[in-house]
C-alpha cells in the first residue's frame, strides 16, 4: 500500500516516523506545487493520503465523495482511493484535536474560545470546541470582521487556539500575538508540533497559564488516518506510546552549568551512547566568529560574544533530537532561553566550585569563581528542568541515560 503526506513544503514533517510506528505500508512526503495538485491527485502515486496546509480545502473538488464528518467541516486531511479509483475524503484532524483538548486538561465548556486562523484546521477546530460545549468561538484572521488589529476587544476569551502556521519550523520563534492583556486565559493550545513548544506556548507557559503543542494531536489523527488506509483497529493505547516514543526522539538534551562543571565532554559522551548529533555551542561560536573564544573577548568584548552566542542558540534550537552542550553564561540573556526550551529539556549539570576545570576561561581572568557563582546560579535553577550532581563522566551519563529513559511528560522541576 502506498501512502503519504501531500503538502507543498514538508521539512518540518514527523509523520513518517509516526506512521512507521503504526503498521507496515509504505509513507512519504508528497511535496507538490499548487499549481500541479490536479495533476499529482489524478495521478498512481498513491493509495492513501494525508493532507496538510495549504491543501485540506483545495482537494475537495478533485474528490467523488466525502464523508459525513469532512462534509460538515468542509476540510480534508485523509483521502482514500475506491476500488474504482474514485478518491474519498475524510477528516481525522476532528477526532485528533478533540482528543488533544481532552488530554490538555484545559477546559472548554462554557468559555469564550478565540481561533487564529480562516483554513481547513481553524474550521476543524471550531467544530469540535462547539461541539465540546464552547460558549463562543471566534475566529480571527488577518483580514475579517475579527482580526489582528482589533482582536483585543476579545480580550475577555477564555481559550486561545493557534491554527495558523506562524512560529512553525523554520520560522521558530514567531507568535500570531502576544497574550498580554489577555487577563481571563484558562488554556492556550497551538496545533504546530514542531517546535514541541512554540513561542506562543513558551509564552503561556511563562505567565502560569495551562498550555499545549500540537504533537498529540498529530500522532492521534495519524493513528485514525491508518485504521481509515487499512481497515484494521488499532489498540487505543497506541496513541500514548507513539508519543511517548516521538517525544523521546526528538527532544533534545540542553546542558547548562558553570563553566569547567564537565558539559562538553559529558555531553559529547552522551550523544554518542545515544547515537544522537552533539553540538558544542562555543565551537559552534568560534565557528561564526572565524577565531576562538578567548580572541573574540579580546578583541571584540563579551557583548560581541553573547550576540554571536543568541545567534547559535536560536539555530541549534530548531534542532531535533540533539544533545546541546552550551557556555557558562548562555543563562546571561534571557533571549536565548525560550530557543533553548522550545524542544528541549534543559539539564543544569552540578559541580562543586572548588571541583571546577578554570583553565582558559576568558570572564575567571576578571571575576572569581564565586562571583561568577552568585550571579549564575539563581538563573541555572530557574531555566533547569533537570538539577543532575556530576559525579564523574561515565556515572554522570549513565545517570543522564537512565532519567532520560524513564523520564514522563510532566512538568515542574526534578532532581536526579
Amino acid at each position: 500500500m502506498k501512502c503519504g503526506l501531500l503538502g507543498e513544503k514538508l521539512s518540518h514533517s514527523f509523520s513518517p516516523q509516526i506512521h512507521s510506528m503504526i503498521d507496515d505500508y509504505s509513507y512519504r512526503l508528497f511535496e507538490v506545487e499548487p499549481d500541479r495538485l490536479g495533476e499529482f491527485l489524478s495521478s498512481d502515486a498513491f493509495d492513501a493520503l494525508n493532507v496538510t496546509v495549504p491543501y485540506k480545502k483545495a482537494v475537495i473538488p478533485y474528490l467523488a465523495e466525502m464523508t459525513p464528518r469532512a462534509a460538515s467541516i468542509g476540510s480534508v486531511n485523509v483521502i482514500t482511493r475506491r476500488a474504482d479509483g474514485a478518491l474519498v475524503g475524510d477528516n481525522q484532524d476532528y477526532g485528533g484535536f478533540k482528543s488533544l483538548v481532552k488530554t490538555s486538561g484545559i477546559s472548554v465548556k462554557g468559555v469564550k474560545a478565540l481561533v487564529l486562523g480562516s483554513g481547513g484546521a481553524s474550521e476543524t477546530v471550531c467544530a469540535v470546541l462547539r461541539d465540546m460545549g464552547a460558549r463562543e468561538v471566534v475566529v480571527i484572521s488577518r483580514s475579517g470582521e475579527n482580526n489582528y488589529e482589533n482582536i483585543h476587544r476579545h480580550a475577555d476569551c477564555g481559550l486561545i487556539v493557534n491554527t495558523t502556521p506562524v512560529g512553525m519550523y523554520p520560522n521558530n520563534g514567531k507568535s500570531p500575538l502576544s497574550l498580554k492583556g489577555f487577563h481571563s486565559l484558562r488554556g492556550v493550545i497551538d496545533i504546530i508540533f514542531n517546535p514541541l513548544k512554540t513561542a506562543l506556548v513558551l509564552e503561556a507557559e511563562d505567565a502560569g497559564v495551562p498550555a499545549a503543542g500540537g504533537l498529540h494531536m498529530l500522532v492521534s489523527q495519524a493513528v485514525g488516518s491508518a485504521q481509515a488506509f487499512t481497515g484494521k483497529k488499532y489498540d487505543p493505547s497506541l496513541c500514548a506510546k507513539i508519543e511517548r516514543q516521538l517525544t523521546g526522539q526528538t527532544k533534545n538534551v540542553v546542558l547548562i552549568g558553570m563553566p569547567g562543571c564537565g558539559k562538553t565532554v559529558i555531553g559529547r559522551r552522551l550523544a554518542a551512547a545515544l547515537k544522537r548529533p552533539f553540538i558544542d555551542l562555543d565551537g559552534e561560536i568560534e565557528k561564526a566568529a572565524g577565531k576562538t573564544i578567548p580572541q573574540i573577548f579580546a578583541e571584540d568584548g563579551e557583548k560581541e560574544f553573547r550576540r554571536i552566542e543568541t545567534e547559535c542558540c536560536i539555530e541549534a534550537g530548531k534542532k531535533c533530537g540533539c544533545v546541546i552542550s552550551t557556555g557558562g553564561g548562555v543563562v546571561t540573556r534571557e533571549q536565548n532561553r525560550a530557543p533553548l526550551r522550545q524542544n528541549g529539556t534543559v539539564v543544569f549539570l552540578i559541580r562543586p566550585l572548588e571541583s571546577l576545570a578554570t583553565a582558559n576561561r576568558p570572564l575567571l581572568q576578571t571575576h572569581s569563581v564565586q562571583e561568577l557563582a552568585n550571579q549564575r546560579l539563581p538563573l541555572y535553577n530557574a531555566w533547569a528542568d533537570v538539577k543532575m550532581l556530576n559525579t564523574g563522566i561515565n556515572s554522570t551519563v549513565e545517570n543522564l541515560i537512565r532519567f532520560l529513559h524513564l523520564k514522563k511528560a510532566e512538568g515542574g522541576h526534578r532532581e536526579a
